[in-house]
């Protein structure tokens, strides 16, 4: 063979692989426990891997699974660039990597860069004394003359966001808990070791990543007082309502204009590898679209981010869905959203806005529809409401701070549901880590696998409709409009262009079609069919979906 002959059997390689992507998210913890401890690991992820590639999606991302003392449950890590025994050893890793690829799936895993636990080497040498080679890797201040914190910045999970170290006799900077101090990425060297980390996963056979608060990364230089926050621009997208972080407006604790470059540099190191990508979260309840925007705009910073726009408390109607893309419009225009109605941190959507199940199927048509790439949170196809977790069961440090007003997010990280037999769901063998919920286990896999009714089968029609219309993948819009519970919009893709049109609301509605001749489909979605003439009767929850003919 000739190397052109073996240059034209090379696979191709689709760079654009994220782009439109369906992403499952599994919080490994809660996934399949394999070894009986009550604890989901990374060989229970390997063991499932034909049940997420029977759904058709794209990729896996995973979360944290390092080495960490578990005060935040991974998000605290000690090492970035092992995994904690817990969930298993770094062989195990590469099993998951070689089962996902081997079902044609893409992996994606969690990198928590903003900050590390206060157990990680970095910080303890950090922490010693102000000489050390590290002393400049964290966010160290004085104290103001008084003994007073350097600024008013506070911390997501209560309190201020600085903690006195006796040793240093100075304050560290820490957004989220006090194991949680917060790297300094004003220097070089911090960057220079959070690349070479994010390469170890990369040269291992990781497809991209989720990057974690994508907008904590730098602090402003000065360390100034954040403003107060007007409280008609406060919500409780971020931090709930109960949370004085609302009560400010973050402008020097995060959404630093340096954060930019940092990110250009991450790419650089992504486009080293054949089809690398990310996607970041943005953190961010007043300008969330707008650093969505700013961070995935062109092609040297990252590929995509997820706003809090879709994980809002406030019920999604149609009007609300068409102003999040108004405004996209205007401040992202040439970025790349991904959404989610659920993952690890938010109350679960089918309870969130008390959804029916009519209204969960239109919600998963829906997002299978928008322009974007989709995550979907573990059980999410099986539409569970959130756990009911009583306050001695509870975990999560978050909803031990804020009880009762508050519960924490151990209601959506409870254990998935695989079967009904037992009172595990399937999940594991042992006592597991959180209560599975008796609610879930007749909603468990094996039960809707053999109902071809479920919202399951329903969620992986979905998925394949997505996939055989290229314009829902990586296809524009011209726009997203609501009339009345109506929301509508067509996508196109070459010479591909489809109608979408969806009630959000359990009033039947009367709606015009666009002119055009066209042919509906999406029948095995419970598409509604315009009279013949052109008048769509949407039922309660009912969608229209229409391809042009010509």
């Amino acid at each position: 063979m000739t190397k052109m002959e073996h240059h034209l059997h090379l696979p191709v390689i689709d760079k654009d692989w994220w782009r439109g992507a369906v992403i499952y998210q599994i919080y490994p913890r809660s996934f399949q426990d394999s070894n009986g401890d009550g604890i989901g690991d990374l060989i229970g992820i390997s063991q499932r891997m034909s049940y997420i590639a029977s759904l058709g999606v794209d990729a896996i991302w995973i979360s944290p699974f390092f080495t960490s003392p578990m005060k935040d449950f991974g998000y605290d890590v000690s090492d970035y660039c092992d995994v904690d025994p817990m969930f298993g050893s770094l062989a195990d890793f590469d099993v998951v990597v070689e089962a996902a690829h081997q079902h044609g799936l893409k992996v994606m895993i969690d990198l928590v860069l903003s900050h590390t636990s206060d157990q990680h080497p970095w910080f303890v040498e950090s922490q010693s004394d102000r000489t050390n080679s590290k002393a400049d890797w964290y966010v160290w201040s004085d104290p103001k003359p008084d003994g007073t914190p350097p600024n008013n910045w506070l911390s997501i999970f209560g309190g201020p966001a600085w903690q006195w170290d006796p040793g240093r006799e100075q304050y560290y900077l820490h957004n989220f808990l006090v194991e949680q101090p917060d790297l300094n990425f004003h220097n070089e060297d911090v960057q220079s070791a959070i690349l070479a980390t994010t390469r170890f996963w990369l040269d291992r056979g990781v497809d991209g990543f989720r990057l974690d608060t994508i907008n904590f990364y730098y602090a402003d230089k000065k360390l100034r007082d954040n403003p107060a926050l007007p409280p008609e621009r406060r919500n409780a997208n971020i931090a709930p309502s109960v949370n004085p972080y609302n009560h400010q407006e973050h402008i020097h604790s995060k959404n630093q204009p340096e954060n930019v470059e940092f990110l250009k540099r991450f790419r650089a190191l992504l486009d080293e590898y054949p089809a690398a990508a990310c996607v970041g979260e943005v953190g961010d309840a007043q300008r969330g679209l707008e650093l969505l925007g700013e961070y995935t705009k062109g092609t040297d910073r990252v590929h995509m981010c997820y706003a809090f726009e879709f994980l809002a408390k406030t019920p999604l109607d149609a009007t609300r869905v068409a102003q999040v893309f108004d405004e996209l419009g205007r401040v992202a225009k040439h970025g790349w959203p991904c959404w989610a109605f659920s993952n690890h941190d938010v109350m679960r959507h089918a309870t969130r806005w008390d959804l029916p199940p009519a209204a969960q199927r239109m919600f998963a048509t829906l997002i299978m529809c928008l322009r974007g790439s989709v995550c979907l949170y573990q059980g999410e196809e099986l539409g569970l409401p959130e756990a009911d977790v009583a306050f001695e069961d509870l975990q999560d440090p978050y909803g031990k701070q804020f009880w009762p007003e508050f519960k924490g997010r151990d209601g959506c990280r409870t254990p998935m549901v695989w079967e009904a037999s037992n009172q595990n769901g399937g999940f594991s063998e042992g006592f597991p880590w959180l209560p599975v919920s008796h609610d879930h286990l007749n909603r468990s896999v094996g039960v809707q696998e053999d109902d071809p009714t479920s919202i399951l089968h329903h969620y992986r029609r979905a998925i394949a409709f997505r996939k055989e219309h290229p314009s829902l993948i990586k296809g524009e819009h011209g726009g997203v409009f609501a009339y009345g519970d109506i929301l509508q919009f067509t996508r196109t893709h070459g010479d591909e262009t489809l109608f979408c049109a969806f009630n959000l609301s359990d009033t039947p509605s009367l709606h015009g079609m666009p002119p055009g001749d066209w042919s509906t489909i999406g029948h095995e979605l419970g598409g509604a069919t315009p009279s013949p003439d052109f008048k769509l009767h949407l039922g309660p929850w009912q969608v229209c979906l229409a391809i042009k003919q010509g």
